[in-house]
């Protein structure tokens, strides 16, 4: 009679094993170190996203907008500041991360994705990090830090309230960490603050102490700027006129297919819209020309081909950054 090689298995053996289960499931849920992803050429801008587990991961953007500098209007020494800056960095020259700031709807978002689109075939790539994952930071740069392509962290709408642990960690990335600057990573942020925080009119005292009890007032201040002066490059927009409004109505409603009379005769109502939405920006020439095109007999009867770029709003329909 042959002996079997099956013999019942011990119940320390079956704990070992339950165990082992066990941690793999924990592991499973725990959070995970920033993985670079598998194919870095699947996309020239990127995501940064959290999962509900807590792990972040880099979500390739399929659809990128549409958008050349030649397409924006209005923003000529803006656009030759940001141009000239981005140049610098994927030609391996030092540049400075930047600060674009200002009056809304003017074209600061739309001026970085259009430097994407300019300089991705030299290498350039975006990632766009939302404010709540700041504290990240360290992990993407890391990351990204031994590719050879050159990485812009773009941060939209940036603006902090006091306390938020994002404020700190972009601090240390700017300027201020022990490690050294990573030559292939800026930081390019937009905000309607130039500060980044808010700032009150007490602040503004002459006193030795503030109306809070704080006995340094000034320090306080120095604190709230700090953040701002580590960009190297501050740009500002400005409100347009109303020539250079009714320009971009132009140009918008010329891309959506309507002739020169019937722009010509769209200026009363684009001024209107104008003062009604109490601004004169790229963004509110745009929202006049589709619905004025909307429902314009010469107009298209929908929004099949890509319009031309004039200001901030400058993405496609369906386009995700």
């Amino acid at each position: 009679m042959q002996a079997t090689d099956s013999s019942p298995i011990s119940p320390l053996e079956r704990l070992v094993a339950r165990a082992e289960q066990l941690m793999q499931r924990i592991e499973a849920v725990l959070p995970q170190p920033l993985q670079a992803p598998a194919d870095w050429g699947a996309a020239i801008a990127w995501r940064y996203r959290k999962r509900a587990n807590g792990c972040g991961v880099l979500e390739p953007v399929r659809h990128v907008g549409a958008m050349q500098l030649s397409d924006l209007q209005n923003i000529d020494a803006q656009k030759e500041k940001i141009a000239r800056n981005t140049e610098q960095f994927v030609q391996g020259r030092t540049a400075n991360n930047v600060l674009l700031t200002g009056a809304r709807g003017t074209g600061k978002s739309s001026l970085i994705r259009a430097c994407l689109h300019a300089y991705a075939d030299q290498g350039l790539r975006l990632i766009e990090v939302d404010k709540a994952d700041l504290t990240d930071l360290p992990d993407i740069v890391e990351v990204v830090a031994a590719r050879p392509e050159y990485f812009i962290i773009y941060c939209d709408d940036l603006s902090f309230e006091e306390g938020e642990p994002g404020y700190k960690a972009m601090k240390s990335i700017l300027d201020g960490s022990v490690s050294a600057a990573t030559p292939n990573v800026l930081v390019y942020a937009t905000s309607n603050r130039r500060h980044l925080l808010p700032e009150y009119l007490s602040e503004n005292l002459q006193t030795s102490k503030g109306q809070d009890g704080e006995i340094h007032p000034g320090e306080v201040v120095e604190e709230k700027i700090s953040l701002s002066e580590r960009f190297g490059l501050w740009v500002s927009f400005y409100p347009f006129s109303q020539d250079e409004y009714l320009r971009v109505v132009a140009q918008w409603l010329s891309s959506l297919g309507l002739d020169a009379a019937a722009i010509e005769a769209a200026e009363a109502e684009a001024l209107v819209w104008a003062l009604e939405r109490g601004s004169r920006s790229g963004r509110v020439a745009q929202q006049f020309a589709r619905d004025y095109a909307g429902r314009s007999p010469e107009g298209p009867p929908t929004a099949t081909a890509r319009p031309r770029i004039a200001d901030i709003a400058g993405l496609s329909d369906g386009a995700e950054i």
